[in-house]
């Protein structure tokens, strides 16, 4: 992966290494000293994607700066998820760093209290640093890393929008525009596409789990916006949930690839970057390859959009990740780990999240980093997307806490539907398949 260099990094932002005399400075006001945990070792469990690798080529940073070494280690999404809960429930997890999905992971961890509580150490000057800045983080990105108990038992990392990619030269040749409702998403895809040319108007996720996250972003677009009512029961077969299944029915079926019921988001991007889809509904993380010329057949020919509007509403999916601190380590391996989370998302590194296409920051201060944008291989339409999304914002999943059970149940059921299946039946079906299962965990809970 591509990503800005350190010099560039810390040229734009404000980084964390400040001049030793300002560090002491700051320091002996607080009583804050970055080397209090010197020659402690901690071992940090992230997600492979391309935040977690800006961290690691970069973490000599932090070593240099605290003392602490640090053992990292990035594993696919899926076999991360498994790997930390099976070591949680052990008691005895190898970790004292977690990245979490707050989509997916937020109430199972909240729940059984995996995680520090870091509201404690955030309030205390001698562990927390002068130049944090806790204000900087957006009110979404926070709220999704608060437990429904008041306990902030994550750090937010990044908030990932769903957007609009398009492909502007095919957008060009057509004279098209940018749709700004699904119903026009629809009928622009369905004019791009020439299926004997190996041209496409469309390509999102179609398979099973993966594909749910393109389904609720339609139905954020609803009068109902959600999988759950107020009392945690599963509305997935309404009039406006059905709305929803027909849109990703008839995008899928009519304008994307064949295949398309194997896609998940790498096929997708692949596809996109081969200039074989004039438009993908996916994930802001996901832009990096796409500027790429090694890689892309597109870059520079890029667009980006906030998703279109819905017949009541006007939003885009939200999901995010946060980093937990290991409650079963020792007081000074979780000094340690809460240090470690501090530089983890320091404006610096959020800078290069954002600048580098990693995703969409959970602090405001680098969409405020004017020199940093202009300097970016991103256009002024990928920040500004960004932005906008922010505003129109709602959580992509339910906060339940099987969530991926709700994901293979109903996303079984999209799937179907591409290959021609009735849409009201097969989420009717899928939502009594799933019903005893939500009932079961919120008796638990």
């Amino acid at each position: 992966m591509s990503v800005i260099t350190r010099r560039e990094a810390m040229r734009a932002g404000a980084a964390i290494l400040a001049a030793p005399a300002v560090i002491q400075a700051a320091n002996a006001q607080s009583g804050f000293n970055w080397r209090r945990f010197a020659g402690e070792r901690i071992e940090v469990s992230l997600t492979a994607n391309p935040r977690s690798q800006i961290l690691i080529q970069n973490q000599r940073e932090f070593e240099e700066l605290t003392g602490i070494r640090v053992g990292s280690e990035q594993i696919p999404e899926q076999q991360h998820r498994q790997k930390f809960v099976i070591e949680f429930a052990s008691g005895r997890p190898s970790f004292d760093v977690i990245g979490i999905s707050l989509h997916v992971n937020k109430r199972q961890v909240g729940r059984a209290r995996w995680c520090a509580d870091i509201k404690p150490m955030m309030a205390d000057p001698t562990l927390t640093a002068p130049d944090f800045d806790f204000a900087d983080f957006g009110a979404g990105a926070v709220a999704f890393s608060t437990q429904a108990d008041g306990r902030m038992d994550t750090l937010p990392e990044f908030t990932d929008y769903f957007i609009l990619y398009y492909n502007k030269e095919i957008f060009g040749r057509a004279n098209a525009t940018v749709p700004r409702t699904y119903d026009e998403l629809y009928e622009t895809a369905r004019r791009l596409t020439d299926a004997r040319a190996g041209n496409f108007g469309f390509v999102g996720r179609g398979l099973r789990n993966a594909n749910v996250v393109l389904y609720t972003s339609f139905l954020l677009g609803t009068q109902q916006r959600d999988c759950v009512d107020a009392n945690m029961r599963l509305i997935t077969d309404t009039p406006d949930a059905i709305w929803a299944g027909e849109m990703y029915k008839k995008l899928l079926r009519d304008t994307a690839p064949p295949g398309i019921a194997g896609f998940n988001w790498n096929e997708c991007q692949t596809t996109f970057a081969q200039g074989r889809a004039a438009m993908w509904l996916d994930g802001v993380g996901f832009a990096t390859p796409l500027e790429d010329p090694a890689r892309s057949r597109v870059a520079g020919k890029v667009g980006y959009a906030v998703v279109p509007r819905g017949p009541a509403h006007h939003h885009c999916a939200m999901f995010g990740t946060g980093m937990g601190i290991s409650a079963a380590s020792n007081e000074r391996k979780r000094g340690a780990a809460w240090f470690y989370n501090q530089w983890a998302v320091n404006k610096t590194n959020q800078l290069r999240f954002l600048t580098s296409g990693a995703g969409a920051p959970a602090r405001q201060s680098p969409y405020r980093n004017d020199e940093a944008v202009r300097g970016s291989r991103f256009g002024r339409d990928y920040f500004e997307t960004l932005i906008e999304s922010g505003r129109i914002a709602r959580p992509g999943l339910p906060e339940i806490v099987p969530v991926t059970e709700f994901r293979d149940t109903i996303g079984a059921g999209l799937t179907n539907t591409i290959g021609g299946a009735d849409v009201a039946t097969e989420l009717r079906r899928a939502t009594e398949a799933f019903k005893p299962v939500l009932e079961q965990s919120e008796r638990a809970s």
